[in-house]
């Protein structure tokens, strides 16, 4: 009896990775604090498209507290973060044009979501990249890794 049981938890495991690993969307939430509600996010190099979306849960407008998405190599993302905070909000504090900069979100207030889609055959399997959000200050907390396989 009790390696059925073992038997269940692990196919139910499986399935749920395998159903992971297949998600080509995803919605990342973000409030009126520091963090993103997602510090890793995987991306199945077989999706022809991958959508995220951003989500506000907080109150405070973007002027204030707002929050985006900012997806870089991890060896552009220092010089990527060091000009984003010079773009100005105007820019979604993206600097126009950043070639290091793979994929972005406008910055969103309180109560408001943003979704991007894009291509991830821009990415490389096994590559090293970061994912932040650029308005000023807070990428020092907000940031995590975005695995492709």
């Amino acid at each position: 009896m009790k390696w059925m049981v073992c038997a269940a938890l692990a196919a139910l495991a499986f399935s749920t990775r395998a159903e992971e690993a297949a998600t080509c969307a995803v919605t990342v939430e973000v409030g009126d604090s520091l963090y993103f509600s997602r510090k890793e996010i995987t991306v199945d190099s077989s999706c022809e498209s991958f959508s995220l979306t951003l989500k506000h849960v907080g109150k405070m407008p973007a002027s204030a507290m707002g929050h985006n998405w900012v997806l870089t190599r991890s060896e552009d993302f220092d010089d990527a973060v060091t000009d984003a905070q010079r773009a100005g909000i105007e820019n979604d504090f993206v600097k126009p044009g950043d070639e290091r900069v793979l994929a972005a979100t406008k910055v969103i207030g309180g109560g408001e979501e943003t979704t991007i889609t894009f291509d991830p055959s821009i990415l490389e399997s096994g590559g090293d990249y970061t994912f932040f959000c650029s308005f000023p200050g807070h990428y020092v907390l907000m940031r995590g890794k975005l695995i492709v396989r």
